[in-house]
């Protein structure tokens, strides 16, 4: 039988030896190896697990894109995130997901998305009106609850109290912290199990069922309409005509919470960061969004005359990847440039790696937005490739665009020369973004 030829691999012990390290931040990991053993590498975790880990941008739109039959998602999303959000888009696979995307595709088209704008800017004016002036302040709270605010007035308009946004935006980020320790410390499963955190936030998982449960309920008895993503949701229906059922509805809704809100609030984190370490560009979208704000009718035009501003969100996605891997397990063998991938492999793609590969981007460290005015990149995946790219990222880059213009014509940013932070989880989260704002005259 033939087994992963061609592609070196990592020690189980020098995955041990550094296991503190990943457990706090596995990226740096991920790099020596790649410098050391190439854009793909093999590591042993142990327990009979091996993941292989890619920078190949090439293998990655082939598994993505050209041979992505032959690939489904692996068992950390279909499985371990599944168990808390439920059988969605994000975490469904076979027919399920390709009825399920049929069915909600409709709702993020740009005509579609475009009646939601107002509902975005809303959220997007309220919520920056609690930028603190003139002092230092971490800006990730104030996008986390923009981001969350965005998605809940999307999907509910105004029916849902700030009680209710509170426990749910705290139900999915205790969710998410509980599985990142599952997937990088396999070795206490046991403890998890029996310890009963899993089961605690499992029953977190059920509270916020319930409140989704009963904002479904009391729109269906209101009798109004909203015209909003819960209204196309509930308007939706599979080619027999029958709607979706309760449970897939409370899964899909979890499901945009969650995803709709995480990465959108770190990309505009990262973006804000970038910007104030680059008051030019500041000018340079400020300038673009007054003469945007003159020649437009209405947002969706407006969106289309920010391309400076699109681009700069776009490089921050670069830098920044909200998602920064993306994993597949293999149906059947598979070969790539001859490195041969047995049935059932686990890959994951650095997609943080790719973004910053030297052979595919000049200045791969810099932040240019100007490299997004040229044209289209093969190597870019902030909202991953193929069928199965990310349902919402209209929705998204329609949001941090609007945000940005928004953000730059209210206040000047302000930051240091340190680095940047991060905090890689499920996704890559920013750490401590401290910046002055200042108001425009």
């Amino acid at each position: 039988m033939k087994d992963t030829r061609g592609i070196p691999t990592v020690s189980r012990l020098e995955f041990y030896k550094s296991a503190a390290g990943i457990l706090k931040n596995p990226l740096p990991f991920h790099n020596r190896n790649f410098q050391k053993y190439g854009d793909t590498f093999r590591l042993n975790i142990g327990f009979g697990r091996k993941i292989i880990f890619s920078r190949d941008s090439g293998f990655a739109e082939y598994v993505l894109q050209k041979n992505q039959r032959n690939y489904k998602k692996s068992e950390i999303q279909t499985q371990d995130m599944a168990k808390y959000l439920g059988q969605g888009l994000l975490t469904a696979e076979g027919e399920l997901w390709k009825k399920q995307r049929k069915l909600i595709q409709p709702a993020f088209h740009k005509k579609q998305l475009a009646g939601l704008l107002d509902k975005v800017q809303a959220a997007i004016t309220v919520e920056l009106n609690k930028i603190r002036t003139n002092a230092p302040m971490d800006i990730f709270p104030v996008f986390n609850d923009l981001a969350f605010q965005t998605v809940v007035k999307s999907l509910f308009s105004s029916a849902v109290g700030q009680q209710e946004i509170n426990r749910l935006q705290y139900i999915t980020e205790a969710a998410q912290k509980m599985l990142v320790r599952e997937l990088r410390q396999p070795y206490l499963s046991w403890y998890f199990r029996f310890s009963g955190k899993i089961q605690r936030h499992l029953d977190l998982t059920d509270e916020a069922r319930q409140i989704l449960t009963r904002l479904i309920e009391e729109r269906k008895q209101s009798g109004k309409r909203e015209d909003d993503l819960l209204d196309m949701l509930l308007d939706a229906r599979y080619e027999d005509g029958n709607a979706m059922t309760h449970d897939q509805l409370v899964d899909e809704i979890l499901i945009l919470f969650t995803a709709g809100h995480e990465t959108t609030s770190n990309a505009l984190t990262f973006i804000t960061q970038l910007l104030g370490r680059n008051p030019e560009m500041q000018e340079k979208v400020l300038a673009e969004v007054k003469s945007a704000k003159n020649n437009s009718e209405d947002l969706m035009e407006f969106l289309r005359h920010c391309r400076y501003t699109q681009a700069v969100v776009e490089e921050g996605m670069r830098l920044y990847p909200p998602v920064y891997f993306i994993d597949r397990v293999n149906l059947e063998d598979d070969e790539f440039e001859g490195k041969f991938y047995p049935k059932g492999s686990s890959l994951l793609f650095s997609i943080y790696e790719i973004h910053r590969h030297p052979k595919h981007w000049k200045d791969p460290e810099q932040f240019l937005p100007e490299r997004f005015l040229e044209g289209k990149y093969a190597n870019y995946f902030p909202f991953g490739a193929g069928p199965r790219k990310c349902i919402g990222n209209n929705f998204a880059m329609y949001e941090m665009v609007m945000t940005v213009a928004e953000l730059v014509s209210r206040y000047k940013i302000e930051a240091g020369t340190g680095e940047i932070e991060i905090q890689p989880l499920i996704t890559l989260k920013p750490k401590n973004a401290v910046l002055q704002f200042k108001l425009r005259k």
